[in-house]
Protein backbone atom coordinates (compact mmCIF):
# COMPACT_ATOMS: atom_id res chain seq x y z
CA UNK A 1 0.00 0.00 0.00
CA UNK A 2 1.37 3.41 -0.96
CA UNK A 3 1.74 5.82 1.95
CA UNK A 4 -0.25 9.07 1.90
CA UNK A 5 3.00 11.03 1.76
CA UNK A 6 3.81 9.52 -1.64
CA UNK A 7 0.35 9.73 -3.13
CA UNK A 8 -0.68 12.30 -5.73
CA UNK A 9 -3.42 14.48 -4.28
CA UNK A 10 -6.26 14.87 -6.82
CA UNK A 11 -9.25 17.20 -7.10
CA UNK A 12 -11.82 16.35 -9.78
CA UNK A 13 -14.17 19.06 -11.05
CA UNK A 14 -17.25 17.60 -12.71
CA UNK A 15 -17.12 14.51 -10.53
CA UNK A 16 -20.76 13.53 -11.04
CA UNK A 17 -20.89 14.05 -14.81
CA UNK A 18 -20.90 11.38 -17.50
CA UNK A 19 -17.12 11.12 -17.84
CA UNK A 20 -16.25 12.47 -14.39
CA UNK A 21 -18.26 9.86 -12.51
CA UNK A 22 -16.50 6.98 -14.28
CA UNK A 23 -13.14 8.55 -13.53
CA UNK A 24 -14.07 9.27 -9.89
CA UNK A 25 -14.68 5.61 -9.17
CA UNK A 26 -11.28 4.62 -10.53
CA UNK A 27 -9.38 7.41 -8.74
CA UNK A 28 -10.86 6.16 -5.46
CA UNK A 29 -9.49 2.65 -6.20
CA UNK A 30 -5.92 3.71 -7.03
CA UNK A 31 -3.33 3.16 -4.30
CA UNK A 32 -1.05 5.88 -5.69
CA UNK A 33 -3.75 8.60 -5.81
CA UNK A 34 -5.30 10.46 -2.89
CA UNK A 35 -8.79 11.68 -3.82
CA UNK A 36 -8.94 14.90 -1.78
CA UNK A 37 -11.65 16.93 -3.53
CA UNK A 38 -14.63 16.69 -5.86
CA UNK A 39 -16.65 19.53 -7.38
CA UNK A 40 -20.29 19.29 -8.49
CA UNK A 41 -22.74 22.09 -7.72
CA UNK A 42 -25.77 19.82 -7.91
CA UNK A 43 -24.35 17.47 -5.25
CA UNK A 44 -22.63 19.99 -2.99
CA UNK A 45 -22.51 18.92 0.66
CA UNK A 46 -23.26 15.26 -0.05
CA UNK A 47 -20.85 12.34 0.09
CA UNK A 48 -19.56 11.45 -3.38
CA UNK A 49 -19.94 7.73 -2.71
CA UNK A 50 -23.62 8.23 -1.93
CA UNK A 51 -24.16 10.24 -5.11
CA UNK A 52 -22.34 7.74 -7.34
CA UNK A 53 -23.37 4.62 -5.41
CA UNK A 54 -19.75 3.76 -4.59
CA UNK A 55 -19.10 2.07 -1.26
CA UNK A 56 -16.31 3.49 0.90
CA UNK A 57 -16.06 6.93 -0.69
CA UNK A 58 -17.03 9.41 2.05
CA UNK A 59 -15.49 12.44 0.30
CA UNK A 60 -17.83 15.43 0.67
CA UNK A 61 -18.57 17.19 -2.63
CA UNK A 62 -17.69 20.88 -2.89
CA UNK A 63 -19.99 23.35 -4.60
CA UNK A 64 -17.16 25.52 -5.96
CA UNK A 65 -13.66 25.03 -7.32
CA UNK A 66 -12.30 27.55 -4.82
CA UNK A 67 -13.59 25.42 -1.95
CA UNK A 68 -12.11 22.21 -3.38
CA UNK A 69 -8.71 23.86 -3.97
CA UNK A 70 -8.41 24.45 -0.23
CA UNK A 71 -7.37 20.77 -0.06
CA UNK A 72 -4.07 21.76 -1.78
CA UNK A 73 -4.14 19.19 -4.61
CA UNK A 74 -1.11 18.23 -6.65
CA UNK A 75 -3.34 17.72 -9.69
CA UNK A 76 -6.63 19.37 -10.61
CA UNK A 77 -8.80 17.62 -13.22
CA UNK A 78 -11.13 19.87 -15.23
CA UNK A 79 -14.15 17.97 -16.51
CA UNK A 80 -16.98 20.53 -16.41
CA UNK A 81 -18.31 22.88 -19.11
CA UNK A 82 -16.64 25.19 -21.67
CA UNK A 83 -18.33 28.25 -20.12
CA UNK A 84 -16.44 27.85 -16.82
CA UNK A 85 -13.42 25.73 -17.78
CA UNK A 86 -10.97 28.60 -18.34
CA UNK A 87 -11.86 30.18 -15.01
CA UNK A 88 -11.45 26.84 -13.21
CA UNK A 89 -8.10 26.14 -14.85
CA UNK A 90 -6.76 29.58 -14.00
CA UNK A 91 -7.81 29.16 -10.36
CA UNK A 92 -6.06 25.79 -10.14
CA UNK A 93 -2.87 27.15 -11.70
CA UNK A 94 -2.90 30.08 -9.28
CA UNK A 95 -3.22 27.56 -6.43
CA UNK A 96 -0.06 25.83 -7.67
CA UNK A 97 -1.73 22.67 -8.98
CA UNK A 98 -0.88 20.88 -12.19
CA UNK A 99 -3.96 20.58 -14.41
CA UNK A 100 -5.44 17.87 -16.61
CA UNK A 101 -8.08 19.27 -18.99
CA UNK A 102 -10.80 16.99 -20.31
CA UNK A 103 -13.34 19.73 -21.04
CA UNK A 104 -13.69 20.52 -24.74
CA UNK A 105 -14.67 23.81 -26.36
CA UNK A 106 -11.72 25.96 -25.30
CA UNK A 107 -10.40 28.31 -27.97
CA UNK A 108 -6.89 28.91 -29.30
CA UNK A 109 -6.83 32.17 -27.33
CA UNK A 110 -7.92 30.33 -24.17
CA UNK A 111 -5.03 27.91 -24.56
CA UNK A 112 -2.61 30.80 -25.08
CA UNK A 113 -3.75 32.34 -21.80
CA UNK A 114 -3.45 28.97 -20.04
CA UNK A 115 0.06 28.39 -21.38
CA UNK A 116 1.26 31.79 -20.20
CA UNK A 117 -0.22 31.30 -16.73
CA UNK A 118 1.11 27.76 -16.32
CA UNK A 119 4.60 28.64 -17.55
CA UNK A 120 4.73 31.64 -15.23
CA UNK A 121 3.67 29.51 -12.26
CA UNK A 122 5.97 26.61 -13.17
CA UNK A 123 3.19 24.01 -13.41
CA UNK A 124 2.08 21.69 -16.18
CA UNK A 125 -1.24 21.66 -18.01
CA UNK A 126 -2.10 18.64 -20.15
CA UNK A 127 -5.14 19.31 -22.35
CA UNK A 128 -6.55 16.22 -24.04
CA UNK A 129 -9.26 16.50 -26.64
CA UNK A 130 -9.76 12.79 -26.11
CA UNK A 131 -8.44 10.44 -23.40
CA UNK A 132 -9.26 7.30 -25.40
CA UNK A 133 -6.12 5.31 -26.20
CA UNK A 134 -7.51 4.23 -29.58
CA UNK A 135 -8.40 7.84 -30.48
CA UNK A 136 -4.89 8.98 -29.59
CA UNK A 137 -3.38 6.21 -31.70
CA UNK A 138 -5.62 7.16 -34.64
CA UNK A 139 -4.34 10.76 -34.44
CA UNK A 140 -0.76 9.56 -34.18
CA UNK A 141 -1.15 7.36 -37.25
CA UNK A 142 -2.77 10.29 -39.09
CA UNK A 143 0.22 12.50 -38.38
CA UNK A 144 2.37 9.86 -40.04
CA UNK A 145 0.06 9.89 -43.06
CA UNK A 146 0.04 13.71 -43.25
CA UNK A 147 3.80 13.69 -43.72
CA UNK A 148 3.28 11.84 -47.02
CA UNK A 149 -0.15 12.89 -48.28
CA UNK A 150 -0.99 16.56 -48.86
CA UNK A 151 -4.79 16.38 -49.00
CA UNK A 152 -7.04 15.46 -46.08
CA UNK A 153 -10.22 16.44 -44.27
CA UNK A 154 -11.71 15.62 -40.87
CA UNK A 155 -15.21 14.41 -40.06
CA UNK A 156 -16.28 15.06 -36.45
CA UNK A 157 -19.20 12.90 -35.26
CA UNK A 158 -21.20 13.43 -32.05
CA UNK A 159 -24.68 13.19 -30.62
CA UNK A 160 -27.30 15.86 -31.30
CA UNK A 161 -26.96 17.06 -27.70
CA UNK A 162 -23.25 17.93 -27.90
CA UNK A 163 -23.08 21.72 -27.68
CA UNK A 164 -19.56 22.41 -28.93
CA UNK A 165 -18.61 22.12 -32.56
CA UNK A 166 -16.02 21.23 -33.58
CA UNK A 167 -15.31 18.93 -30.66
CA UNK A 168 -12.17 19.24 -28.58
CA UNK A 169 -10.92 16.09 -30.27
CA UNK A 170 -11.37 17.63 -33.73
CA UNK A 171 -9.70 20.89 -32.70
CA UNK A 172 -6.70 19.06 -31.29
CA UNK A 173 -6.59 16.79 -34.33
CA UNK A 174 -6.62 19.70 -36.81
CA UNK A 175 -3.88 21.44 -34.86
CA UNK A 176 -1.70 18.35 -34.89
CA UNK A 177 -2.11 17.74 -38.62
CA UNK A 178 -1.45 21.41 -39.33
CA UNK A 179 1.81 21.15 -37.42
CA UNK A 180 2.95 18.43 -39.83
CA UNK A 181 2.15 20.49 -42.91
CA UNK A 182 -0.62 22.81 -44.06
CA UNK A 183 -3.53 21.11 -45.79
CA UNK A 184 -4.23 22.37 -49.30
CA UNK A 185 -7.08 24.83 -49.82
CA UNK A 186 -9.50 24.70 -52.74
CA UNK A 187 -11.45 27.41 -54.55
CA UNK A 188 -15.19 26.90 -54.08
CA UNK A 189 -18.13 28.13 -56.12
CA UNK A 190 -21.29 28.54 -54.04
CA UNK A 191 -21.69 28.70 -50.26
CA UNK A 192 -18.28 28.26 -48.61
CA UNK A 193 -19.99 27.12 -45.38
CA UNK A 194 -20.82 23.88 -47.16
CA UNK A 195 -17.12 23.04 -46.90
CA UNK A 196 -17.13 23.15 -43.09
CA UNK A 197 -14.74 25.19 -40.96
CA UNK A 198 -11.10 25.75 -41.85
CA UNK A 199 -9.08 25.12 -38.68
CA UNK A 200 -5.33 25.58 -38.86
CA UNK A 201 -5.40 24.70 -42.55
CA UNK A 202 -7.70 21.67 -42.23
CA UNK A 203 -11.33 21.40 -43.32
CA UNK A 204 -13.44 20.09 -40.43
CA UNK A 205 -17.04 18.94 -40.82
CA UNK A 206 -19.04 18.47 -37.59
CA UNK A 207 -22.05 16.15 -37.67
CA UNK A 208 -24.42 16.36 -34.68
CA UNK A 209 -27.06 13.65 -35.01
CA UNK A 210 -28.95 11.13 -32.86
CA UNK A 211 -27.37 7.65 -32.71
CA UNK A 212 -23.81 8.96 -32.68
CA UNK A 213 -21.82 9.16 -29.44
CA UNK A 214 -18.33 10.36 -30.36
CA UNK A 215 -16.35 9.61 -33.49
CA UNK A 216 -13.54 11.16 -35.47
CA UNK A 217 -12.43 10.35 -38.99
CA UNK A 218 -9.57 11.52 -41.17
CA UNK A 219 -9.77 10.98 -44.92
CA UNK A 220 -6.54 11.31 -46.90
CA UNK A 221 -6.70 11.40 -50.69
CA UNK A 222 -4.38 11.43 -53.62
CA UNK A 223 -4.75 10.42 -57.23
CA UNK A 224 -6.47 7.03 -57.56
CA UNK A 225 -6.12 6.11 -53.88
CA UNK A 226 -7.56 7.04 -50.51
CA UNK A 227 -6.76 6.31 -46.87
CA UNK A 228 -9.40 6.48 -44.11
CA UNK A 229 -8.56 6.38 -40.39
CA UNK A 230 -11.48 6.40 -37.97
CA UNK A 231 -12.17 6.11 -34.26
CA UNK A 232 -15.64 5.45 -32.79
CA UNK A 233 -16.65 5.30 -29.13
CA UNK A 234 -19.70 3.68 -27.61
CA UNK A 235 -22.05 5.07 -24.95
CA UNK A 236 -19.86 4.14 -21.96
CA UNK A 237 -17.31 6.58 -20.49
CA UNK A 238 -14.94 3.71 -19.70
CA UNK A 239 -12.70 4.24 -22.79
CA UNK A 240 -11.56 7.56 -21.34
CA UNK A 241 -10.65 6.41 -17.84
CA UNK A 242 -7.28 4.75 -18.49
CA UNK A 243 -6.05 7.74 -20.48
CA UNK A 244 -7.20 10.21 -17.82
CA UNK A 245 -5.37 8.25 -15.12
CA UNK A 246 -2.25 8.25 -17.29
CA UNK A 247 -2.51 12.03 -17.61
CA UNK A 248 -3.02 12.52 -13.86
CA UNK A 249 0.04 10.43 -13.07
CA UNK A 250 2.31 12.23 -15.54
CA UNK A 251 1.22 15.88 -15.78
CA UNK A 252 3.53 16.89 -12.92
CA UNK A 253 6.52 16.18 -15.20
CA UNK A 254 5.42 19.02 -17.50
CA UNK A 255 5.69 22.82 -17.40
CA UNK A 256 3.37 25.01 -19.45
CA UNK A 257 0.59 23.84 -21.76
CA UNK A 258 0.86 20.56 -23.64
CA UNK A 259 -1.79 19.24 -26.03
CA UNK A 260 -2.60 15.56 -26.46
CA UNK A 261 -2.33 12.46 -24.33
CA UNK A 262 0.56 11.16 -26.44
CA UNK A 263 2.67 13.86 -24.77
CA UNK A 264 3.03 11.43 -21.86
CA UNK A 265 2.91 8.18 -23.86
CA UNK A 266 5.96 6.27 -25.04
CA UNK A 267 6.11 5.12 -28.65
Amino acid sequence: MTSNALKTRVVLAGATGWAGSALAGRIAECDDLDFVGAVARSAAGRQLGEVLDITGLPLVVSGTVAEALEASPDVFVEYTHPSVALQNIQAAIEAGAHVVVGTSGLSVDDYRVIDEAATSRGVGVLACGNFSITAVLMMKFSEMAAAWIKDWEILDYASASKVDAPSGTALEFASRLGAVQAGRSREILGDSDARGATIEGTQVHSLRLPSYVIGIEAIFGQEDERLTLRHDAGPSAQPYVAGALLAIRNVSSLVGLHRGLDTVMEF
